[in-house]
């Protein structure tokens, strides 16, 4: 074995693959009267919606493959992201075209819960996720293993 493969055997790296997506959402509780739904959420409970320009960042910890020297191949993880988060979420309206908000109001803190639970099953026993969701340049939540 090289030297330099048997130093790094058990080492572990974080990758970040960022992405971005357009969707609309409207936050408002179906339980509250209208009063408390605008005081709560304000603009946001717009009942013609309102849309975001999504960053998301999606980071994968594990262990370095001494062959290929990846985590994961950034590229695999840019088409994961594509097919699996852009495609099912960019240019929808959160609350009418995406099932995983049928009985879930579309916050960001919730958004990223929901990426995260469809991509976590996607990657290799061991690796570790974190996701970051950037709803705008302010205003951000994240979620994941660490």
């Amino acid at each position: 074995m090289h030297p330099f493969v048997k130093m790094i055997c058990g080492m572990i790296a974080t990758i970040c693959r960022k992405a971005h997506f357009n969707a609309a959402h409207r936050l408002h509780n179906p339980k509250w009267s209208q009063e408390k739904n605008i005081a709560m959420f304000g603009k946001c409970n717009s009942p013609n919606y309102h849309g975001h320009n999504f960053d998301l960042e999606v980071r994968i910890r594990g262990e370095v493959d001494p062959d290929t020297g990846f985590v994961m191949d950034l590229a695999v993880l840019g088409e994961l992201i594509r097919a699996e988060v852009e495609e099912r979420f960019d240019h929808k309206n959160l609350n009418e075209d995406c099932p995983e908000f049928a009985d879930l109001l579309p916050t960001t803190e919730y958004f990223v819960k929901v990426i995260y639970d469809i991509l976590k099953p996607k990657l290799a026993q061991g690796q570790l996720l974190h996701i970051t969701l950037h709803e705008t340049q302010k205003n951000s939540a994240e979620y994941g293993d660490w």
